[in-house]
């Protein structure tokens, strides 16, 4: 496999990184695992850096938009007690994601994600429109560490090197006691930037070439929290995850690889005393286009865009209308 080949699989960490940190309660259930753009059997190190925008400003149930009014009119069953009305959470990311191929047998890759997130909600019992403390109305805004996932993955089944498993840990490094602006309201367990949990990470994947212009790949991981994390308000379980992503890649010009994905995201509820379980959850589709720019045989840029194609959450949640991303992988 040739150096641009290697930039273009490289940085298998980066498949299970930054958004999916923002979407374990209370907002969305996006996958992003678009970033590295495939895995690399090549011996060496890469070293991924790469920045995040996801704007989550939809309300969404089920599989349709809604207004702030009518979540405001919606209440839980079986307790009758009224839905929350949120109004945007807003994330930004910057994840290094350092990888090691040896390049004959197996690879380990370290995502450490800097998150900084910003968020309001005008609680339950608003009336849609009016921003009331009294109702569990606040802001929140904070930066800092996620949670640091360690994934290691053994290819050496064949001598093509084309098919791995994957096996790593997801680490409870991220803040999760933080507190909102009014320095009194504990912000959510899934808003937190960490969820306090060691979380088990399963996966395989296979990728290809046909012909000398087009490769392609595909790849599963699932994700269970091992553990139930104590927060200010009670235990806190993040629900297990599936995601799957297929892509393709066209090679035919020096200057740019253009890529296209389709990124599936099943996750579950999320369980404990502190987990909103009626607003968590759920089953989405994206769209992901981008594409690299491979300036020197070592070093390359990228960026990507991911938009929904189908989405059907549970209870009421924020989704964003777009994800985007811009990064830089160096190889040496």
């Amino acid at each position: 496999m040739n150096t641009p080949s290697r930039l273009f699989f490289g940085c298998l960490g980066a498949l299970s990184s930054s958004a999916a940190f923002a979407c374990a309660s209370c907002g969305c259930s996006i996958n992003s695992d678009w970033g590295a753009q495939g895995l690399s059997d090549t011996s060496g190190w890469t070293v991924d850096l790469r920045y995040d925008y996801l704007n989550q400003n939809q309300l969404r149930s089920g599989r349709k938009t809604i207004s702030a009014s009518d979540a405001a009119a919606t209440t839980i069953q079986p307790s009758g007690n009224p839905a929350e009305v949120e109004q945007y959470t807003r994330n930004r990311y910057v994840t290094a994601t350092l990888d090691y191929s040896e390049g004959s047998n197996w690879g380990v890759s370290l995502s450490l994600p800097f998150i900084h997130r910003s968020h309001s909600t005008l609680g339950s019992g608003s009336d849609g429109s009016t921003f009331d403390p009294a109702n569990g109305a606040y802001t929140s805004s904070g930066s800092g560490l996620g949670d640091v996932r360690v994934v290691g993955r053994w290819f050496g089944f064949s001598d093509r090197h084309d098919f791995g498993i994957q096996l790593g840990l997801k680490l409870p490094t991220g803040k999760k006691d933080q507190i909102g602006d009014d320095g009194v309201t504990a912000v959510d367990p899934g808003l937190q930037r960490g969820t306090g949990t060691t979380d088990l990470i399963v996966g395989a994947y296979y990728f290809g070439e046909i012909g000398s212009d087009w490769g392609y790949f595909t790849q599963g991981t699932y994700q269970s929290a091992l553990n139930h994390s104590l927060m200010r308000a009670g235990s806190y379980k993040p629900g297990d995850s599936f995601n799957l992503s297929v892509g393709a890649r066209y090679r035919g010009w020096a200057s740019f690889v253009p890529a296209v994905q389709l990124n599936a995201r099943h996750a579950k509820t999320d369980s404990g005393d502190a987990a909103d379980t009626f607003a968590t959850g759920g089953t989405l589709l994206y769209l992901t286009l981008g594409g690299m720019l491979p300036m020197t045989e070592k070093f390359a840029p990228y960026v990507n865009v991911q938009l929904p194609v189908y989405q059907n959450v549970n209870g009421i949640q924020l989704a964003p209308k777009y994800v985007a991303s811009v990064g830089v992988k160096y190889a040496f």
